[in-house]
């Protein structure tokens, strides 16, 4: 079943002058996400990818303005027209800015802000604000005011309101921007738990090639307003000269595996460590004296 449908979608914002012409950021973008599956968006910066996210809750253009073109089945739905309290209970997006998310005195009453407006019995609410905070880490931030929070707090508190929503399509905007090493795999381990647990279907923009390469079903690279790759993330990270000239990264096991191919002869054909190792160790093993 596809959760997703994009098939010749167009996007252009509103002009900044009277007069002006806006170019277009989407070009013809075509996507299918299917239940389940966590589908990696990745391109440059300015590439779309957040305004791309931003059409599936129809953020974009009802908030934004501009002219969209095309057509979207998000769930079933036209995000253009459908109303945003529907809409709400089923799809949600955490922004890579998570602080401009917050705006509750407390983490426990941002987690209950949402689950409360959708009228549930108090005993509900308290359920779903439990397992979303246990769920990504902050028990024990339930008190805190959000402001006094890191920004992989942040984060993690954004995260979790929405999970409290229960979700059947949770958009990730760029959810491992600004971490450390610790924090990007908190997040990591915590979108991984949620699929197993609510099999809540994933779309994440992101720039992390290592992580992407870890944790997604397929590959989206958006280029000059169009998806130029789609595929399963062994297959798009060996496109290297299509990934360079979209500016999108490659996992360093992937360039040095390229490196020692060219060097050695060899046909490795790595993207995530795991694969590098296990390789590396045999063929380390192979070559001791007997």
């Amino acid at each position: 079943m596809a959760i997703v449908e994009l098939a010749g979608i167009t996007y252009a914002y509103p002009p900044l002058a009277p007069g002006l012409e806006s170019a277009g950021v989407l070009l013809g973008v075509n996507l299918c996400i299917e239940k389940g599956e966590l589908v990696a968006l990745m391109g440059r910066t300015g590439a779309g990818k957040s305004t791309l996210c931003m059409c599936l809750n129809g953020v974009v253009p009802l908030s934004t303005g501009g002219r969209l073109h095309g057509d979207i089945r998000v769930l079933g739905h036209d995000p253009r027209h459908t109303p945003t309290s529907q809409l709400a209970r089923e799809v949600a997006l955490v922004y890579q800015d998570a602080e401009s998310q917050l705006f509750m005195p407390t983490v426990e009453e941002e987690v209950a802000f949402g689950p409360e407006n959708l009228g549930l019995p108090r005993a509900e609410v308290a359920n779903r604000v439990a397992w979303a905070l246990e769920v990504v880490g902050m028990e024990a931030m339930r008190h805190r005011p959000p402001s006094q929070l890191s920004g992989g707090q942040m984060k993690r508190v954004a995260l979790a309101a929405n999970l409290a929503m229960l979700p059947r399509l949770l958009i990730l905007d760029e959810p491992f921007a600004g971490l450390d090493p610790a924090g990007r795999r908190q997040i990591a381990k915590t979108i991984d738990r949620i699929r197993t647990e609510q099999e809540v279907t994933v779309l994440i923009a992101s720039a992390d090639a290592e992580l992407v390469a870890e944790t997604a079903d397929r590959v989206a690279v958006l280029h000059q307003g169009r998806i130029v790759l789609d595929d399963v993330p062994q297959a798009v990270f060996a496109e290297a000269d299509v990934l360079a000239q979209a500016r999108v990264g490659r996992p360093a096991v992937a360039e040095l595996a390229s490196h020692l191919n060219q060097r050695l002869g060899t046909s490795y054909a790595w993207i995530t460590s795991h694969q590098a190792r296990q390789d590396l160790e045999r063929l380390l093993t192979a070559e001791k004296p007997t």
